[in-house]
């Protein structure tokens, strides 16, 4: 199925409709702004995607991401409000939640990223999504625990590569991008982009635009507008959200990784003479 282009009625009167949907890389963690810039005190690669379309066009920009959303969350609680909002272009980042909990379910994941690319699509919408790298790499999880996590991302990607043969749209790659595995990409907490990462992320996805004739001043990477960190700040964050999203994940991850650490130690070959 043929990708849709932005409709000539809303482009050639410079009119853009941009809705966003995924967790909390698509919220804008790891990009602090001032109040003053955003309510939320985030900002993130898909507001500064927005603000570099809108030095072209008269865009009207719906974020909807919510952090720590999964396919499901999306589904349930942000794609109706995306296709209400009858965009030009959407963007769809979800699915390393999905990873990360013991509710993981393949099936399930794929029928709710195929479902909503499907409504996206079906508004006309321009697909914007993104192919996922190997997070346990980033974090530096041991091989035990970064085998399986990879084995999933792979899944995820595997569904986002199902949902571009169908619907096409535009996508970033970010296995095959090396910054991804540079510290400055990230945030503190190495799980969300940071302010240089998500302009990285936004530069790529609006480099992809313009060649599908939507041009704009193409996003900086040179960091700016943003409340510089500090260790303080850092320090911060780790005590109120850091070290809490560690021990959920640990309470719903660590029975599953005790059995694959399990499984992976009877699976080893036993020595000869033993």
């Amino acid at each position: 199925m043929a990708a849709p282009t932005p409709s000539a009625d809303r482009c050639g009167t410079r009119y853009l409709r941009f809705a966003a949907l995924g967790d909390s890389s698509t919220f804008g963690l790891g990009d602090p702004v001032a109040p003053s810039v955003s309510p939320t005190g985030w900002r993130g690669w898909a507001r500064l995607l927005a603000d570099a379309l809108a030095t072209s066009y008269d865009v009207s920009f719906c974020n909807l991401a919510v952090s720590g959303a999964t396919s499901r969350c999306v589904v349930t609680g942000q794609l109706d409000d995306a296709v209400a909002h009858r965009p030009d272009v959407a963007s769809l980042v979800v699915g390393i939640n999905d990873t990360m909990r013991s509710t993981w379910d393949p099936v399930r994941l794929r029928e709710d990223l195929m479902g909503a690319a499907e409504a996206l699509h079906g508004t006309g919408a321009l697909l914007l999504a993104a192919r996922f790298h190997d997070h346990g790499r980033v974090l530096g999880l041991p091989a035990v625990l970064r085998r399986p996590l990879a084995a999933r991302i792979a899944a995820v990607n595997t569904v986002y590569d199902e949902v571009h043969a169908t619907y096409g749209g535009l996508r970033v790659d970010l296995a095959l991008r090396p910054e991804v595995l540079d510290r400055s990409f990230w945030s503190v907490d190495r799980l969300h982009p940071s302010e240089l990462g998500h302009r990285v992320l936004a530069r790529g996805f609006g480099d992809l635009l313009a060649a599908e004739g939507l041009v704009s001043t193409p996003v900086s990477t040179v960091p700016g507008g943003g409340v510089p960190g500090s260790w303080r700040s850092d320090l911060r964050w780790c005590v109120a959200e850091g070290a809490p999203w560690i021990g959920r994940r640990a309470r719903d991850l660590g029975p599953w990784a005790v059995r694959t650490a399990w499984h992976e130690a009877r699976a080893l070959p036993v020595r000869a003479g033993q």
